[in-house]
């Protein structure tokens, strides 16, 4: 068996650590002084009634299951605060049956202003004026299943904002 091969996999393997190559949710560019982190109700500053709990509520779950950090919601105990203000949430029909003419997929945007700050310091560690989470959803043509699948559907948009949120939020971006 050759040598060569082996070098040069450990070359490349070298070469590709050298680059700033890591896992998407891995990295953690908080201060290690950050141990806890607190994460207040969101201010919901639009119509959709109650919008700011199921984010809020998603983060901090977002939060706890992704993250060594404890999560508290009381600003002045955590080493860290994490303050949002929902700006706006719209739903526009993206996909149509062509049959009935009624919408079956849904594309949802939700902006933010969000601010990530060390607590004693005040350092702002992220902020964001345009947090513009986006995603589409799938919904139902039946009018009585597109009642029942409302909250859920509310749901499945509060963990996906959240995750994206919380990885913003971790890796600096």
């Amino acid at each position: 068996m050759r040598p060569w091969p082996a070098a040069l996999l450990a070359g490349t393997v070298m070469w590709m650590s050298g680059c700033g190559y890591h896992l998407a949710g891995k990295s953690d560019a908080l201060p290690k002084s950050i141990h806890v982190i607190a994460v207040p109700a969101l201010e919901n500053k639009t119509t959709s009634y109650r919008i700011e709990q199921r984010l809020t509520a998603a983060t901090v779950h977002e939060f706890l299951a992704k993250t060594q950090y404890r999560v508290i919601s009381n600003p002045a105990n955590g080493d860290a605060v994490l303050r949002g203000k929902v700006l706006s949430v719209e739903a526009v029909p993206l996909l149509f049956d062509t049959a009935t003419g009624r919408a079956t997929t849904m594309l949802v945007s939700v902006k933010c202003e969000v601010t990530f700050e060390a607590r004693e310091t005040g350092k702002v560690l992220y902020h964001s004026d345009n947090f513009l989470f986006r995603n589409q959803y799938e919904i139902s043509t039946d009018v009585k299943s597109f009642f029942e699948e409302q909250d859920p559907a509310l749901d499945r948009l509060a963990q996906d904002f959240a995750a994206r949120l919380v990885a913003a939020v971790i890796e600096n971006f």
